[in-house]
């Protein structure tokens, strides 16, 4: 990755709030997932990769950073069939092989079928990324609804579960599970607290899971983001939270979600044989939290 592209500064991502589930192409600035200064090399030639949230935000970078080391994936999705499309168009349009499922991480059932889908339509399973999450703020904790809480739980950790159950009938030796966590998983937030609860849970679940399916060769990681400039900011964040975002960290900008898919590639990839259970954190310097 070529350090010298330009990122925008916090002070350059304005207020703004828009409906969720927030489309990717109503940010503005637009979050940076063009690769353009990517430099692949076939680290994921011949293998399939089937990815939660991949319509957008970190999802979508992660299937395209995947594309361009040689890897058919598959896009898990909820709502947003343009944003699907975009993130096809764009594997596709560097070389690579979409399958667009569109879904809900919290039917079990579906996940299964997801993944049976893939496997026929794909030719196999060897990378399984669980990212797909909801979060909602609010100034007060007694202000958070039953449904919300069983809402963020079902889709932030159990949709983890599931997807996980249905993918170990099919990964093998030296095939991996890459789990998305956050840095607030870790530090806590105060205006978030089912969502930074249920991080800190898939940062539990990677470990043990990892634990268990050591025998197998089967290694399960975590990807640690910190503030990142995805649709969910906008569509669940206040306005004051959105303006000057990611302004907090060391480098004092959010990161891009092209700037996260290395990570998921490093851990999917043989560059990352010896790597399980570990928390891999990419917050551009959010320190004082313990990894």
């Amino acid at each position: 990755m070529n350090q010298d592209k330009k990122r925008p500064t916090s002070e350059e991502i304005h207020g703004q709030k828009l409906p969720y589930p927030a489309s990717q192409e109503d940010l503005d600035p637009a979050p940076q997932t063009d690769f353009s200064h990517y430099r692949p090399a076939g680290k994921l030639k011949g293998k399939v990769a089937f990815i939660t949230g991949g319509d957008s935000g970190i999802g979508r970078a992660v299937a395209i950073a995947f594309a361009l080391e040689g890897a058919s994936v598959a896009i898990f999705y909820n709502e947003h069939d343009d944003d699907a499309q975009v993130t096809t168009r764009m594997v596709e349009e560097r070389g690579g092989r979409c399958l667009a499922i569109k879904g809900d991480v919290r039917d079990s059932g579906q996940c299964r079928d997801a993944i049976g889908r893939t496997v026929q339509e794909l030719g196999g399973l060897n990378i399984l990324v669980n990212n797909a999450a909801y979060q909602a703020t609010h100034d007060k904790f007694e202000d958070v609804s039953e449904d919300e809480v069983r809402r963020t739980f079902e889709t932030n950790i159990l949709g983890y579960f599931w997807m996980a159950q249905a993918a170990l009938g099919y990964l093998q030796a030296g095939d991996s599970i890459i789990n998305t966590g956050s840095i607030v998983g870790l530090t806590g937030h105060e205006l978030l607290i089912p969502y930074t609860a249920t991080k800190g849970a898939i940062h539990a679940f990677t470990k043990s899971l990892a634990l268990s399916l050591g025998e197998r060769g089967i290694r399960v990681n975590c990807v640690v983001p910190g503030p990142v400039w995805t649709p969910n900011i906008p569509g669940t964040m206040p306005v004051e939270e959105v303006e000057n975002f990611g302004h907090e960290v060391a480098l004092k900008r959010p990161g891009q979600p092209e700037e996260l898919a290395p990570a998921y590639v490093l851990l999917a990839s043989s560059d990352g044989s010896f790597m399980t259970g570990s928390l891999v954190h990419v917050t551009g310097g959010r320190l004082g939290a313990e990894g």
